[in-house]
């Protein structure tokens, strides 16, 4: 691996189609938003689809201040002892979804609900900037 692969705290640069297949591997995140001027995260179940993240949410959720807004997002795998992991950071413009023919598709995703409501919404993010770090590998020898 050359210097170029590696970021200023000597963390492995992953590409981004690395990224989006790590994106792809996990079914919860955290979702990095505003709510009331104050910063928000709220963990969410979400699935990556035609490259943009999609979230499901109840009813009165919090995260629905996320709608029409530049968020971040955000999922890792890091073991305890940090000694091997990696971390996926997304930053898009996120938008509610109202049009019910885009409902209907993104319903047979079947995202997990965790709400008591039976409405639910869906918020997609735009994956405009990703990038993501691994712990690499300690040397043998």
């Amino acid at each position: 691996m050359d210097s170029a692969d590696v970021d200023s705290a000597g963390f492995e640069v992953l590409s981004r189609q690395d990224c989006l297949g790590l994106l792809a591997s996990v079914a919860i995140g955290r979702l990095v938003f505003t709510n009331r001027a104050l910063p928000a995260i709220q963990p969410v179940a979400f699935t990556l689809h035609d490259e943009d993240v999609v979230i499901r949410l109840p009813e009165g959720s919090t995260a629905l201040a996320a709608g029409n807004a530049v968020v971040a997002f955000e999922i890792d795998n890091v073991s305890h002892d940090m000694r091997e992991g990696w971390t996926v950071t997304v930053v898009g413009h996120a938008h509610e979804v109202r049009d019910p023919d885009q409902l209907t598709r993104l319903a047979a995703l079947q995202l997990p609900s965790h709400g008591k409501s039976p409405t639910d919404h869906y918020l997609i993010i735009t994956v405009e900037v990703v990038n993501g770090t691994r712990i690499p590998h300690p040397r043998q020898g």
